[in-house]
């Protein structure tokens, strides 16, 4: 069952109310509106359910459809951003062409009831016996007046064939020739019946004889007869009228599944003509689903609101099917089938809003980025610059300036805003496997590529942003191919021949002196000038420290937010002491020293003071600096991998700091590679 929110308690949202509340498949949480007053939210709470003063209030991600009558389309915005992405949000407008079309179909079907009961009543009204057949020769109607003339009961009769009954009949006849056959007299006198008779075929709109009937009265009533006829041909004849002349498609089948009659709006929903669904299985006309008609015939339940393709033009509608029940015999089923084209489209138009904000990465935009010095300053507005241009960005800093930060922001700032953000730390990713990510594989290009080849990082950013992180890592042989990537924007996978073409936002950032990089032959001139178009250096927090107290105060708020505390401020005298600290760490190691201090803060304190900063000066003093001290050759309760992994942390914390963050000098130095570096600071969880 579907649970559902109606927004807005006006004329619209009643009459959404009153035809919800009518359906089974849906149950209506609760009814929304300012108004405590409006004619909506007395209904709904009539009816008992209930009503709210704030949509707000209801736990909107939890709901499967939210139904907007307000026609406000800033209460439109604010639903589709807040609401669940499992949930379907209807326009009013949308709600109020259902809310016609299903009181169109009822009106319709208890029009169709109506005629139909009037058409039997007119049937055993008369005083003329009526028998039918239908093309097989088997009697389907044998009405009151039928049953005293002849003196025998319906249900010996129908389903019978008419030569078991009447092995004189001439209705066979009728129906091979097509001719009517009228007033004939005849006189069985085994049965003591003198009767005047008129024989009739039944022929369809398309002149198809599907049957004959008899019309017989005793003959001193024979001139009754006509006149009684006239009535009958008239209903019929208005029978068809009604049904021919709706908008709605319309189908009726027999008690067995058999088409009998569709009107022009069936065809021209379906696709299908008479002669195609006429006398053919119910299920003649689906694609793809179930039945309603057989459903409906075998429950005897009407069956409300069902998605279905139908035809061959495979169109999509909602199905409501009713049966057809006569003095409580099952003779049939009619449905009514919508064309809800529109609404998909704008479900898919949902969909697709839906998916841009799923691949909508980047979480900053420049309001994040603080600093008020000109150091920060004169980056920001290079940055916001080259978002305004297509053209390739090299962001400069030492690690923890908040690079990536501006990558985000650029991204954000830029055209291409609403289109992918695909971040890649190419110092993460091994050798080996680093050019099939960046660039994807074809199938069959090495043991154990996936079936079909893999799609690399850069055609998942086509149309967005990439931002590769630590480019100064890369292997010699991925720059000739990132070279060829920034020239000819196109890139030929791992494996395969064929270039594919791309349109991607290319966002470098360093940490590493790739000018002493090109002199030592690590890296390619020309693919540093491909890069260098756009260069922006951020400073590191030392040459900025008037921006330390904006960058506390913000941390501190996004810190409470992480660790559920609710810290108020910083004093100016642990300001001073931060400040005195050159930060080799820069904006990441000052948010992990006050995270560090805020976990060790009592929970009544809500002031950061300088007592809660630690030593850390003291602390962190560089290498060169330390007097070497004789580390202890044993600690009891120790294992030997324990003390070597200890001893090992202090010395790669100590030759980072040593080397101001720089992972790439810092592993030069210890003699490992950056990877091995990455491996040791995860194990040791530095």
């Amino acid at each position: 069952m579907q649970k559902v929110m109606i927004v807005g308690g006006g004329k619209g949202g009643r009459a959404v109310l009153e035809l919800m509340s009518e359906i089974d498949a849906f149950f209506i949480v609760c009814m929304a509106d300012t108004n405590e007053a409006a004619e909506g939210i007395l209904a709904a709470k009539a009816l008992k359910v209930r009503t709210v003063t704030n949509w707000n209030s209801v736990m909107a991600r939890e709901l499967d459809i939210i139904i907007d009558t307000t026609g406000d389309p800033t209460v439109f915005e604010e639903i589709k951003m807040k609401m669940g992405k499992q949930t379907i949000l209807i326009p009013g407008s949308v709600a109020h062409i259902l809310a016609n079309l299903f009181e169109e179909k009822n009106k319709l079907i208890n029009t169709l009831e109506n005629v139909s009961a009037n058409r039997n009543l007119i049937l055993n009204a008369t005083n003329e016996g009526m028998l039918v057949i239908d093309r097989e020769g088997y009697v389907t109607i044998f009405n009151n007046s039928a049953e005293r003339i002849t003196n025998t009961k319906r249900e010996a009769v129908i389903g019978k064939h008419i030569l078991e009954i009447i092995p004189s009949s001439g209705l066979l006849r009728v129906m091979e020739t097509g001719e009517r056959e009228e007033n004939q007299h005849i006189s069985i006198k085994g049965a003591g019946m003198d009767v005047i008779t008129s024989r009739i075929p039944l022929v369809s709109s398309e002149n198809e004889i599907i049957g004959a009937f008899s019309l017989f009265k005793e003959r001193t009533e024979a001139v009754k007869l006509a006149e009684q006829i006239t009535d009958l041909k008239e209903v019929q004849t208005m029978l068809e009228a009604i049904i021919q002349s709706s908008d709605e498609a319309i189908s009726v089948v027999d008690d067995q599944g058999c088409g009998l009659l569709i009107n022009p709006a069936y065809s021209r929903i379906t696709g299908l003509t008479k002669n195609q669904v006429i006398g053919k299985p119910a299920a003649i006309d689906i694609y793809e689903g179930e039945s309603m008609h057989m459903k409906v015939l075998k429950t005897k339940t009407p069956v409300r609101g069902v998605n279905m393709r139908v035809g061959p033009k495979h169109k999509e509608v909602i199905v409501n099917v009713a049966p057809i029940i006569v003095e409580g015999v099952l003779k049939g089923s009619v449905g009514v089938i919508h064309d809800v084209s529109e609404i998909q489209s704008l479900t898919h138009e949902l969909k697709r809003a839906r998916q841009i904000i799923r691949t909508l990465q980047a979480k900053y935009t420049f309001v994040d980025i603080i600093g008020a010095s000109e150091e920060m300053t004169l980056p920001i507005e290079q940055a916001k610059l080259s978002a305004r241009t297509p053209a390739t960005v090299l962001l400069r800093g030492e690690s923890g300036t908040g690079k990536e930060l501006f990558a985000h922001a650029i991204h954000n700032e830029s055209d291409r805003k609403f289109d992918k953000f695909v971040r890649v730390n190419c110092a993460a990713i091994s050798e080996s496997l680093l050019e099939s990510e960046l660039f994807g594989y074809e199938e069959g290009a090495f043991t154990g590529a996936r079936r079909g080849g893999k799609t690399g990082l850069f055609e998942e950013a086509n149309h967005g942003s990439i931002f590769l992180d630590e480019i100064g890592e890369l292997p010699a042989s991925i720059q000739a191919k990132l070279l060829r990537v920034l020239q000819e924007q196109e890139l030929i996978r791992v494996g395969g021949t064929n270039p594919i073409p791309i349109d991607v936002r290319v966002i470098a950032a360093t940490n590493i002196n790739l000018e002493q990089a090109i002199g030592k032959g690590t890296f390619r001139e020309d693919l540093y000038f491909r890069l260098n178009r756009m260069p922006i250096f951020i400073a590191p927090l030392r040459k900025r420290k008037g921006d330390i107290k904006e960058l506390a105060e913000h941390l501190i708020h996004k810190i409470n937010q992480e660790y559920g505390r609710s810290i108020e401020g910083i004093t100016e005298e642990a300001i001073k002491k931060l400040q005195g600290y050159d930060w080799p760490g820069n904006v990441r190691e000052l948010e992990n020293i006050l995270g560090r201090t805020i976990i060790f803060m009592k929970l009544t304190e809500t002031m950061i003071d300088i007592q809660h900063i630690p030593d850390f000066i003291e602390d962190n003093v560089p290498l060169k600096q330390e007097k070497a001290a004789r580390p202890e050759a044993y600690v009891s309760g120790q294992t030997l991998v324990e003390i070597i992994d200890r001893h090992e942390a202090k010395v790669i914390k100590e030759a980072i700091h040593m080397y101001k963050g720089n992972k790439t000098l810092t592993a030069k130095a210890l003699g490992i590679s950056v990877r091995n570096l990455y491996y040791k600071m995860e194990k040791l969880e530095l």
